[in-house]
């Protein structure tokens, strides 16, 4: 693979054998986000569970101190109350049957989070097939399938993030932007972490943390001394 002439000089930038603390870590991640835009920073952590085992599942979701630097798009599919609340607090857009009807039938994506209330999850669930696929599907582990429908919205708005495994083992979740610099994009990463580390299976044996990368968008990644977060 060919790369870029920025990206061949943020490597060169980063000492492919070393483990880095995370507050160093996050300084060169930033100096490596060389791009035109704002890049967001990615933590990829790999766990020591086996995904396709139900007792050894990591997922849920925690609210960043300092947010992801994105304007997310929140909509809900609710009635009465709860989408009353839902207006109050600022979701782009409040349905029921006939929101659910515009992401079936007419494909409708463009959102970054739908959530909604425990007695709709009847019509929701028939949407699986498109928003399974894209991530966007509700679940009350990570707080989207709720009745405090208002509180849902407004930390998803704040910065509210979902983590969860791939079937490769491994989690992967944006913590901020390159502007937000190594102190807030750190406190960020650390909330990530412990959440976890706290959420880490019974059933998971041996160590926990495999091992922990940030990246910018554009640029390589870095690893980071993952001993220093336990598990």
């Amino acid at each position: 693979m060919k790369h870029g002439k920025n990206y061949v000089e943020s490597v060169k930038l980063v000492d492919r054998t070393k483990n880095y603390d995370s507050e160093e870590a996050l300084a060169l991640c930033c100096q490596t986000a060389k791009a035109k835009f704002d890049e967001t920073i990615e933590l990829h952590v790999r766990l020591g569970v086996d995904s396709r085992h139900a007792d050894q599942q990591v997922r849920g979701a925690v609210v960043l101190p300092h947010g992801t630097g994105k304007d997310v798009r929140v909509i809900v599919i609710a009635k009465g109350d709860a989408a009353k609340a839902a207006e109050e607090a600022g979701a782009m857009m409040v349905g029921d049957e006939e929101l659910a009807s515009k992401i079936q039938n007419e494909g409708f994506v463009d959102f970054d989070v739908l959530i909604t209330t425990p007695n709709m999850m009847g019509v929701v669930g028939r949407l699986g097939k498109v928003l399974g696929p894209r991530g966007l599907m509700p679940n009350p582990k990570a707080g989207t399938v709720t009745m405090d429908v208002g509180r849902a919205v407004a930390e998803a708005k704040a910065g509210k993030i979902e983590y969860r495994l791939d079937k490769a083992n491994i989690i992967h979740v944006p913590i901020g932007k390159a502007s937000f610099g190594a102190e807030k994009l750190g406190e960020n990463l650390k909330t990530v972490m412990d959440a976890i580390v706290k959420a880490k299976p019974a059933a998971a044996k041996g160590q926990y943390i495999k091992s922990a990368t940030v990246a910018a968008t554009m640029g390589p990644g870095i690893r980071l001394n993952s001993l220093k977060f336990g598990g």
